[in-house]
């Protein structure tokens, strides 16, 4: 029979661990496929929470209890607890469950439904069908709550995930297993875990699932959610976000392209001083498309593409490649420019101030003839140089 270990971290919970167990202790009655067990995971709580925990280990043979000898917060607590619930207690999924009474352990049930179907995180959540908030929170909670949740979605741009923040869930060994390396950071100390662990888990393409829950807040005791809990969250997301922005291949491109724009509107300018006439403007705009094609295929390939990086040997015939791949652009890029320059001609624009510089419409061109460029730039180089590799 598999194992469930419900991990339970307690700071000053004496108050509320007691009827916690026991609610649970109901509910494991009707589980009949997977064999259940507590763990509760406490920090050296000053208010006897783990001799409570101990006093009652006598009535309930599935209570397990560890206690850190230094206060590790919430992200720490459920790593210490997960390590042990698969390490030592041989567990394949553990829960999440907070000792305050705010979660429904009548949902546990259903948790294990959906990872018997094939699930291997699932989530209870305030924000589908189903869930919802305390009715009594303050205009301000709900705000942070409800509005943050909605941030997150939109910052991630991941809207499959309605509740980011829940601290009632169900995992797999394997997800932990997955992640676990990663996990080790004094950003995961505090709530802030909740966050990274579901984002890492996202990450890894494992499944999702999300139960619905109406959470109820504590009645005995205090929140230990500061305000560094919103702060941390904030600064965190903003930090992997942008990092994964700028791991995107296809933004990547577009900072080498720009890059390389600019490298070829610089260059444009230089060639033009000896081939200044207008029949031979065509002739600086090839050779500055080329002085920035060899900008591009070096970023490229150290940056780019660096996970397709090439060798040395193959690096000459690459280039060449490069260079025919880039014919496209070359040619969208001159036809562009011969157009301008024989129906238009080259007439100032406008000037820049400070630096002076005349913007005609011969630059105007090459800007344009370099944005409807990049696109086939982007197909050829993924297709043709820097090829997938097998």
């Amino acid at each position: 029979m598999k194992k469930a270990v419900v991990i339970i971290p307690t700071y000053n919970e004496k108050g509320n661990i007691a009827e916690t167990i026991q609610s649970l202790a109901e509910i494991f009655k009707s589980i009949k496929n997977w064999q259940m067990q507590i763990l509760v995971v406490d920090d050296s709580s000053p208010d006897g929470t783990a001799i409570l925990v101990k006093s009652l280990q006598k009535k309930f043979r599935f209570l397990e209890l560890l206690i850190n000898k230094k206060k590790s917060g919430l992200g720490g607590a459920y790593l210490i607890g997960m390590n042990h619930a698969f390490a030592k207690l041989k567990a394949d999924l553990v829960f999440e469950f907070d000792a305050d009474l705010s979660h429904d352990p009548k949902k546990i049930p259903a948790f294990l439904k959906k990872i018997d179907q094939g699930y291997d995180l699932v989530l209870g959540s305030r924000y589908i069908k189903g869930g919802s908030i305390p009715k009594n929170w303050g205009i301000h909670r709900k705000f942070l709550s409800i509005v943050g949740n909605a941030f997150i979605n939109f910052l991630m741009l991941d809207f499959s995930i309605r509740d980011w923040t829940t601290g009632f869930r169900a995992i797999k060994k394997e997800v932990y297993l997955s992640i676990e390396d990663e996990l080790h950071d004094d950003r995961f100390s505090g709530y802030t875990f909740q966050i990274g662990f579901l984002h890492k888990t996202l990450r890894k393409n494992f499944k999702i699932a999300e139960v619905p829950f109406e959470f109820k807040d504590r009645v005995v005791g205090n929140s230990k959610i500061g305000p560094e809990y919103i702060k941390n969250t904030l600064l965190y997301l903003m930090k992997v976000r942008i990092k994964e922005i700028l791991e995107m291949r296809v933004v990547k491109f577009a900072i080498v392209g720009g890059f390389g724009a600019l490298v070829q509107l610089i260059a444009l300018s230089l060639w033009r001083i000896p081939f200044s006439s207008e029949k031979s403007f065509v002739i600086a705009n090839f050779l500055s498309i080329e002085t920035a094609i060899v900008s591009n295929f070096i970023w490229s390939n150290l940056w780019t593409f660096k996970d397709r990086k090439l060798k040395a040997s193959q690096i000459p015939m690459s280039f060449l490649t490069f260079n025919l791949s880039s014919g496209g652009s070359i040619l969208i890029q001159s036809a562009i420019a011969y157009f301008t320059s024989a129906t238009i001609g080259l007439k100032p624009v406008f000037t820049l101030p400070i630096v002076n510089y005349i913007i005609d419409t011969g630059v105007i061109s090459a800007v344009v003839g370099i944005l409807v460029g990049m696109f086939w730039n982007f197909f050829a180089y993924s297709t043709f140089v820097w090829k997938k590799k097998k």
